[in-house]
């Protein structure tokens, strides 16, 4: 046996050693009664017996919403005209300086200097920012909000501002971003969403998902560690956890390149109890639905696995299951790891993109009928997600994650592209039998760094470490403040917040329409709200900030009568003049 079979059989079986362990930890409920946990028949605060989330990436209010309503409506591009009743929306419209005099003509941001400018549908496909944890910080410069140039930053190919540093303060309108726009006019968005800490899409999704970032075990796998993104607990010798601020791949799958013959570099897991443990505990279907998760799928252009691993999770030279992007000019591999919420997690992680035993089976920890464990461990491919609705299995809490050219970061995707994504599928559930009961939440995990103005000052998440500048170097709060407890009880820094603001968006009959919330809300409300409206408001514990920030109830209307669906193209993000908008 040669020395490299040897090691990448080691590898497997190392991976396979983890699948083991996290199978021996899932609880084996009792046998299942299809009846009983079908859940129309489950016990809700609300009406809505199905929330589907979508999480998508990197995207700030303003450059989506900066000048929502108005849009400039150019000749040849999708033309969009308010409602006479929108309502006024925190926005770049707030106050006419942020457009004519914005404080980033500060000269410091240099040849990025620069007001908000429009982006067009043909500058769709733009760079990806500076969206780092302390570039981020100091793009904020003590509130002043001045610097984004400067520190978050990225240019691209073009004419003026869109080639240098100052495309950070591009926006886009409702002439391209037409679908976003439509379902604002119709259903509810709110203008006061936030990031719970500073930084890029690891942190967000584990905010998500666990309303937590504290609980962190990094795994150095040979090569240079990523100290700069891992942050020891407690003040002093104390250094008992760790809390995340950057992007680094999970310890428990297959595909994360650092666990892999050759690759070298840190991973890591968490120990925080996530959304996924409450609703395994309290017996209620769900899942997570992931493009590019099934490594067996072979797509239209013959590509399969993910990087790096073929379609039976060995190590492999392919480049891995890709989409084309018409926008973007080329193949994106549809599954990126780091991405990924529940692979960073021993209860909720599937090693080794196991399969369910079947379409009945999804949402369940055991099979339906049986003490057997499901595989899958509510872990699947974005298309078993229709094929379960389709065929009337349609899981209480959905997580989707679409294939990475319609996840909307820049790089990789676009808002065309994700315009197609997300509308396909929302037309897809306002088409089932259970559209009435069900709540689609279209969230972000992070901003990319894309200007924009509004700023709330921290009070609880607040931090002192050599990677915070929002106050000053090493300095995230105030004089007197203390920072917020994580998993072990110990004060955690690394969760700055709240951080950038983002889109927020919920699309329901019984979402207000033409509503704009400001109440508070971060990426953590998505779990609280699961917890309020299928858990009896039970709380995730152990510094976990679902406890702390703000509902998203205020967004719905649950005495009006069950009435829109509204049918969007998905191309032009414009009303489906074929199908209107339906009242029941």
């Amino acid at each position: 046996m040669t020395n490299k079979l040897k090691t990448t059989l080691l590898s497997t079986v190392a991976v396979l050693a983890v699948m083991a362990t996290v199978a021996s930890i899932r609880p084996v409920a009792a046998d299942q009664d299809d009846k009983s946990v079908n859940p129309n028949n489950l016990k809700t605060a609300t009406p809505i017996k199905h929330l589907v989330v979508i999480f998508n990436e990197n995207r700030s209010f303003d450059h989506y919403f900066g000048t929502y309503p108005n849009a400039l409506n150019v000749e040849g591009e999708p033309r969009f005209e308010p409602a006479a009743n929108t309502p006024t929306v925190n926005n770049l419209l707030s106050s006419p300086t942020l457009l004519d005099n914005n404080p980033n003509l500060n000269p410091a941001n240099g040849t990025g200097t620069t007001n908000p400018f429009r982006l067009d549908r043909t500058q769709a496909n733009t760079a990806d920012q500076n969206h780092a944890y302390s570039a981020e910080q100091k793009a904020f410069d003590l509130g002043k909000l001045d610097l984004f140039p400067l520190n978050t930053g990225s240019g691209t190919a073009g004419g003026g501002a869109f080639g240098t540093t100052g495309q950070v303060m591009g926006f886009f309108d409702g002439n391209t971003v037409t679908a976003l726009w439509n379902y604002a006019q119709n259903f509810a968005m709110n203008d006061n969403s936030w990031s719970d800490t500073f930084g890029p899409s690891t942190p967000g999704l584990l905010n998500m998902f666990a309303a937590q970032t504290n609980g962190i075990v990094p795994t150095n796998n040979g090569g240079a560690k990523q100290s700069g993104n891992v942050l020891a607990d407690g003040t002093g010798i104390t250094t008992s956890g760790f809390t995340l601020i950057g992007d680094i791949d999970p310890t428990m799958d297959v595909c994360s390149t650092a666990t892999l013959p050759g690759g070298s570099g840190t991973t890591v897991a968490s120990t925080a109890k996530n959304i996924g443990d409450l609703l395994n505990a309290a017996d209620i279907p769900w899942g997570s639905f992931v493009g590019g998760f099934n490594l067996q799928t072979i797509n239209e252009n013959g590509s399969s696995g993910c990087k790096g691993v073929n379609s039976q999770g060995m190590p492999a030279s392919n480049a891995g299951r890709s989409s084309v992007s018409t926008v973007i000019g080329a193949p994106i591999n549809d599954y990126v790891q780091h991405h990924i919420w529940f692979q960073y997690f021993k209860s909720t992680a599937n090693p080794m993109h196991l399969r369910p035993t079947s379409t009945k089976a999804i949402g369940f920890t055991t099979v339906p009928g049986t003490k057997t464990v499901d595989p899958a461990n509510h872990a699947y491919d974005l298309n078993d997600f229709t094929t379960a609705v389709g065929s009337g299995n349609f899981p209480a809490v959905s997580f989707i994650k679409m294939p990475a050219f319609q996840d909307e970061h820049p790089g990789n995707s676009d808002p065309l592209d994700a315009q197609t994504g997300i509308v396909n599928l929302v037309n897809f559930l306002m088409q089932q039998p259970d559209w009435e009961s069900t709540a689609v939440i279209l969230a972000y995990d992070d901003s990319d760094g894309w200007y924009d103005h509004a700023f709330i000052r921290p009070t609880n998440m607040v931090s002192f470490s050599g990677s915070d500048f929002l106050n000053g170097t090493g300095n995230c709060g105030t004089p007197g403040q203390t920072e917020p407890t994580g998993v072990n009880g110990l004060p955690v820094a690394g969760r700055c917040g709240p951080g950038m603001r983002q889109p927020f968006m919920v699309i329901s009959p019984f979402a207000k329409k033409n509503f704009v919330d400001h109440t508070f809300t971060t990426q953590a409300s998505i779990p609280r709200f699961i917890e309020d409206n299928w858990l009896n408001g039970e709380r995730l514990g152990n510094g976990a900030s679902d406890a702390t920030t703000g509902s998203i109830m205020n967004m719905f209307d649950f005495k009006q009568k069950k009435s829109v669906t509204l049918f969007l193209d998905p191309t032009t993000g414009l009303v489906d003049e074929t199908k209107k908008i339906k009242k029941n």
